[in-house]
């Protein structure tokens, strides 16, 4: 598998980890109705998750991230 679908793969499980959660918690505990519940979680984990990206460097290909909790890039094994 390559590093590109990697990538895209932990963009799209970080997303589903923040959005179901946030998902429950906002139809839960807001008096939001209709559209506005999966809009309010889907900006919420379009936000807070992860975002991963495959680069050519020197070494090969290799996989970074960057998260809103982390500081700088850090590169994924």
């Amino acid at each position: 598998m390559s590093k590109k679908v990697k990538a895209f793969l932990y963009n799209f499980l970080g997303f589903v980890v923040i959005y179901l959660p946030t998902l429950y918690v906002v139809d839960i505990a807001t008096h939001l109705q209709g559209i506005w519940i999966p809009m309010t979680g889907f900006m919420v984990a379009l936000l807070v998750a992860p975002k991963f990206q495959a680069i050519k460097t020197h070494d090969g290909e290799k996989i970074f991230m960057k998260w809103l909790f982390l500081k700088g890039v850090k590169e994924v094994k």
